[in-house]
Formats: C-alpha cells, sequence, structure tokens
C-alpha cells in the first residue's frame, strides 16, 4: 500500500465532513456530536472502543469506516495480534462477504505500521 493513502483519505474526509458541516441541519450535528462522545473513554476505554467500531465496520462492509478506525486503533497502541483478533471476530461475524473488505483492511493496516 502506498503510504499516501493514509493522508489522502485523512485530507479527504476532513475537506468532506467540513463540507458536510456547512450542509448540516441540527440533527446531523447532534449526530456527529453522539458519534465523538461514544468513543470517549468509559467503562471501557478508548481503545477497546475503537476495536468494537472496527468489528461494526468490517460487519457493515464500509471501507471508510474500516479505514477511520484502522487509524484511530493504530493511534491508540493497537497491535497487530489485536488486529488480526478483531478481524477474526469481523469475520465470524459478518461471514465471508466481509473477506474483500478484510484484504484491504490488512493492506491499510500494514501501511500504517510503515509510519512508527
Amino acid at each position: 500500500m502506498d503510504n499516501n493513502d493514509r493522508k489522502s483519505f485523512e485530507k479527504e474526509r476532513y475537506l468532506l465532513n467540513d463540507l458536510l458541516v456547512q450542509y448540516s441541519n441540527k440533527t446531523t450535528k447532534r449526530f456527529f456530536s453522539l458519534d465523538t462522545q461514544a468513543y470517549e473513554g468509559g467503562a471501557l476505554d478508548k481503545k477497546t472502543k475503537e476495536m468494537l467500531g472496527m468489528v461494526a465496520s468490517l460487519v457493515l462492509r464500509c471501507d471508510d469506516c474500516i479505514k477511520y478506525h484502522l487509524i484511530q486503533c493504530h493511534n491508540l497502541g493497537v497491535s497487530d495480534k489485536e488486529i488480526e483478533e478483531v478481524v477474526a471476530i469481523g469475520l465470524i461475524v459478518g461471514g465471508s462477504i466481509t473477506i474483500p473488505h478484510i484484504r484491504r483492511a490488512v493492506s491499510f493496516w500494514d501501511g500504517l505500521g510503515e509510519d512508527k
């Protein structure tokens, strides 16, 4: 994977989120706020919540969400072994249809390791 993949993903996400906020009403803004708050530490720490978000994203087959959660997991120090287990849970819950998304996820994760 090209190491610029993370940078281009984050840049596009930032620009599109900015545009979305311009066209958002109170409901959309509240949803974004709720999403941010849900991933804050509580009874479960942020790292665990991001891994849960990663499993959900795999099951829902959302490549943008997968990349976002992989970046957050990387930033929070999730290990390769932990990602292996997260991916395995996503596969068990989501079934074989998740395999193409898992391939892209593993490639993206591998590229994040180059940032270290």
